[in-house]
């Protein structure tokens, strides 16, 4: 076997049935075996998108994505995708093509260090060095990835190690000329030394097995404590993240789990939808004051970021509880009362295990939906606000009553992003997508391409601001031929919207914030998807339902929706 072919044995052998990614020579070898061995090759308009396609079907799935890309400027154009995945601790695999081994560091086509380019931003960097290697280390990689904190790993798969043999070797002798100088014998022996090295061993064949991934739980005693705490408060409150979710396969076990719990539950990040769209212990509004208010919060999967003002959130004489596989996240800012250090998930089904049917808090539990009600009430009375436009707030209440049943929703942008997470009630768990805690503008072609593969049978809804979606509209291409039929819906209020609010109040200028009306459902049709523009609210019900049948067709649509200015997000600026 050739090097490329060694590669996907590893990854047909791990069970991953796509790679993502964008050619490049240094790579060709891998993408046809991986495609003569039945793995689905996906290929996008750009690096980042290939790698943030990998970081979502990663989270939709909870197996490692893979993504491969060509050496030099395909590995740097990955870096933000990378820092991303890192942030969210999602497992992805990025198989990176380099020059070949003998001319590293000689002025070789792409040529970079690329391993100090890369580290900073992943688990591991593995630099391969004889084809024999190749296979282990993909396989080191994939467990790697998804194992303790999961994360990003790097793979450095020179393109001599990757051809034939024969192939190489002959491109070594040419390399190396006829010239019968010591100096010219002296290169023909040093490269054919150095190939002979590179091929050792690579006449047997090994067989490479899925190695397990080493799922961290908390203690027993750790477990105990915050059970016992739970049970000892009149206010417990749970606050669940992306983390929570890392096994995906388990979302319907842990979601059952918290229901028994009783207790209420904000949900963030990847863990939105995981109760369904209206369970009676989830709350969506006025998290704040809930945290002050409660005398025992859990956080499971959660660390005291800017999401919940470093810490401050959660007033001191409460008792906190964190659920979390990392101890540096589970400390960050704040040290919780009990640190359950391990699986988040794992360790909510362990809690309800021990206290199901005892945390019930009814007038707690009332309070609070209350609260909720209330907040719920004042942006119906937002959404009757009329202009030249489409409010806004309107909008995500008819696109929430338009979603299917089985909706995934991906959010790329910013004010108008937001305002989806107020509104839009994600379907069932594994439902959401956003970036994470690194807030990355220009994941959204990447993760609805990732949603569209993985959940063929669902509807992918992308949410665009107008900005955002300047990172990945040429994306549309990919979509139609690989024939992805995702639904993109841009925010359209030609501007940075988010960056304005505040820019224009506290600094008198708008500069660098203005951008156009465009028309990006024409860039859409272009690409041979299907466009259609919303101006104002009363076209917006026929615009959604026209989305989708055109989605049900297989053709990939985006609905360009023009909004109007809107007072909801004032002062929601973060740092």
């Amino acid at each position: 076997m050739n090097g490329g072919e060694r590669v996907a044995d590893a990854l047909h052998a791990h069970g991953i049935p796509v790679v993502f990614t964008l050619c490049g020579g240094h790579i060709s070898p891998i993408l046809a075996a991986a495609k003569a061995r039945g793995i689905r090759i996906v290929d996008t308009r750009h690096e980042a998108t290939a790698v943030f396609a990998a970081d979502a079907h990663a989270r939709l799935t909870g197996t490692p994505g893979v993504a491969a890309v060509t050496a030099g400027p395909g590995v740097t154009n990955t870096i933000t995708a990378l820092k991303n995945a890192q942030l969210a601790q999602s497992p992805v695999v990025l198989l990176g093509g380099a020059a070949p081994t003998a001319l590293q560091g000689r002025g070789a086509l792409q040529d970079i260090d690329q391993r100090a380019l890369v580290a900073p931003h992943v688990k591991h960097v593995s630099r391969v060095r004889r084809v024999a290697d190749l296979g282990p280390a993909v396989a080191e990689a994939l467990r790697v990835a998804g194992s303790g904190v999961p994360g990003p790993v790097f793979v450095e798969t020179p393109v001599d190690l990757l051809y034939d043999e024969k192939l190489i070797r002959q491109w070594y002798a040419d390399a190396a000329g006829k010239g019968t100088s010591l100096a010219d014998r002296a290169l023909r022996w040093y490269l054919g030394r150095h190939a002979s090295r590179m091929f050792a061993g690579s006449g047997e064949r090994h067989a490479i097995a899925a190695a397990p991934v080493d799922v961290p739980q908390a203690s027993e005693t750790a477990v105990a404590k915050a059970a016992e705490s739970l049970a000892g408060a009149q206010r417990p409150l749970a606050v669940i993240g992306s983390q929570a979710l890392v096994r995906g396969r388990d979302a319907r076990a842990i979601a059952d789990a918290v229901a028994s719990l009783g207790i209420p539950v904000y949900l963030s990040g990847m863990a939105r939808g995981l109760l369904g769209p209206s369970h009676p212990l989830q709350m969506r509004h006025s998290r704040r004051e809930a945290l002050r208010a409660a005398d025992c919060v859990l956080l499971a999967g959660v660390p005291c970021d800017f999401r919940l003002d470093y810490g401050r959130h959660v007033r001191r004489s409460a008792t906190l509880i964190a659920a979390n596989r990392s101890r540096k996240d589970a400390s960050m800012n704040r040290r919780p009362t009990i640190a359950a250090i391990g699986d988040a998930g794992a360790t909510l089904q362990a809690l309800a295990q021990r206290a199901a049917g005892k945390l019930a808090r009814p007038e707690w539990l009332a309070e609070l939906a209350a609260r909720d009600a209330a907040r719920e009430a004042e942006i119906d009375r937002q959404a009757q606000e009329a202009g030249e436009h489409v409010n806004p707030v309107a909008f995500f209440r008819m696109m929430d009553a338009a979603m299917g049943e089985d909706a995934v929703v991906v959010a790329d942008g910013g004010d108008f992003v937001a305002t989806a997470s107020y509104i839009l009630r994600p379907r069932g768990p594994l439902s959401w997508l956003d970036p994470g805690a690194f807030g990355t503008l220009g994941v959204g072609a990447g993760f609805a391409l990732a949603a569209g593969v993985a959940r063929p049978r669902s509807e992918a809804w992308l949410v665009w601001g107008d900005g955002a979606s300047g990172y990945g509209l040429a994306e549309f291409d990919t979509f139609v031929r690989h024939g992805v039929p995702v639904i993109g819906v841009v925010g359209n209020d030609a501007a940075w919207t988010q960056i304005a609010r505040e820019q224009v109040k506290m600094l008198g200028d708008d500069v660098g914030t203005v951008l156009a009306r465009s028309d990006y459902h024409r860039v859409a049709e272009g690409f041979g998807a299907a466009g259609i523009v919303a101006r104002t609210g009363g076209e917006v019900p026929g615009a959604l339902q026209q989305a989708r049948d055109i989605a049900r067709s297989g053709r990939p649509v985006l609905v360009n929706v023009w909004l109007g200015k809107t007072a909801f997000r004032e002062g929601s600026i973060s740092m």
